[in-house]
């Protein structure tokens, strides 16, 4: 029963982490309500392992339907590896405690200024191009990879803004660059994790496949249905991401 729950949260996390990112919100609060006595790091690794799989997948299905442009990408996704190992390596020795009470303010900024802007993410303008292009997406993988292996929550909706807000991407082209430096900041976690011991290896198969199954079944539905779509999952992943933070910064005991 307890591999059943987790497979389904899985597959719903694969899901919403293709539209949008944000499929940490779903898997990781599962597996503690179903393990509530491992090891954090051990359920953390658990969730990589499976989303390391999703995120490929959902790559490569827009990689198949949305142009990606790979030539500043592959760049900012080495980078990105690096900042999330550079992050995980730094949470070692420094507590990000800090981070939990500016997170929730930080993301409310982030809803506020999509809500304001409507037509933020709607048409596709890139801002730059050529070497700017790939210095430009190479800071933000390196910036948001650090965050993501030091701290983490958000990680996705804060790449899909990101490439929106700065590089001029509607939210479709977005939501695609961001899946592919999250598969290496994915596999940056998982990487240390597996090196330190904390992966349950009979649960990587089934979590995996199921977050696969979810991420198709998400990349289809954006695909189908564009970047106004995507904004507004966009928008609901914020709000839930909001109430998330904000209820473990100042309300849980």
């Amino acid at each position: 029963m307890d591999l059943l729950i987790v497979s389904l949260a899985s597959l719903f996390a694969g899901f919403v982490d293709a539209i949008v990112g944000g499929g940490g919100l779903i898997l990781v609060p599962a597996l503690f309500a179903v393990f509530p006595h491992t090891h954090p790091a051990t359920l953390f690794g658990v969730n990589k392992s499976a989303s390391v799989w999703g995120t490929s997948a959902a790559t490569l299905q827009y990689a198949r339907r949305v142009r990606i442009p790979w030539r500043p990408l592959l760049p900012a996704a080495a980078v990105c590896f690096a900042g999330a190992m550079a992050g995980a390596w730094t949470v070692t020795v420094i507590s990000p405690d800090f981070l939990r009470r500016t997170l929730p303010l930080i993301l409310g900024g982030v809803l506020l200024y999509t809500l304001a802007r409507k037509d933020l993410g709607r048409q596709h303008a890139p801002r730059f191009s050529g070497r700017r292009e790939t210095l430009a997406a190479a800071t933000l993988g390196l910036t948001i990879g650090f965050y993501d292996g030091f701290f983490g929550p958000g990680t996705g909706s804060f790449f899909v803004f990101l490439f929106v807000r700065w590089l001029g991407y509607d939210f479709l082209h977005a939501s695609a660059s961001a899946k592919l430096l999250n598969v290496t900041s994915n596999l940056a976690a998982l990487i240390l994790f597996i090196a330190k011991g904390h992966i349950w290896w009979h649960f990587v198969l089934p979590l995996a496949a199921a977050n696969i199954i979810g991420s198709l079944l998400g990349t289809r539905l954006a695909l189908k249905h564009g970047s106004g779509f995507v904004r507004g999952a966009f928008i609901l992943v914020v709000i839930a991401l909001i109430l998330k933070t904000s209820y473990d910064a100042w309300w849980r005991t």
